[in-house]
């Protein structure tokens, strides 16, 4: 069992890498993970390691029946609203990143697509 000063060694450890990892959310368009790192005196390698234990420790937080993953409702109507191989797709470009496919079209808003670019950029 965990001495009551360990738990708030941890807590309070947790809270200060949860504001490290928010300040680099909000670093400055462009700046990427490593060089905001080296700025800050730390490491790519110890930046995610931190992102995955403030993670885990919020994941935690929740009782498991409100956990997300679960069961998720699917709309009855969504496979007839979704493009199949014969139905020709609207004019665009196919971003493949990693595991990622992204279909890009006029009607795409560039502030969604940079938001996306940037969060598989930032995944592990």
């Amino acid at each position: 069992m965990r001495s009551e000063t360990s738990v708030v060694a941890t807590q309070y450890r947790l809270q200060e890498w949860a504001a490290q990892i928010k300040d680099c959310q909000n670093r400055p368009e462009g700046m990427k993970v490593s060089d905001w790192c080296e700025i800050h005196g730390i490491s790519r390698s110890n930046y995610y390691y931190r992102l995955r234990q403030v993670r885990r420790a919020c994941l935690a937080a929740f009782p498991e029946e409100q956990l997300p993953g679960q069961v998720v409702p699917v709309d009855q109507g969504l496979p007839a609203k979704l493009p199949s191989a014969t139905t020709p797709m609207e004019p665009g470009l196919d971003i493949c990143l990693r595991d990622y496919k992204i279909r890009v079209t006029e009607a795409t808003p560039p502030g969604l697509l940079s938001t996306v670019l940037r969060v598989i950029r930032d995944a592990e």
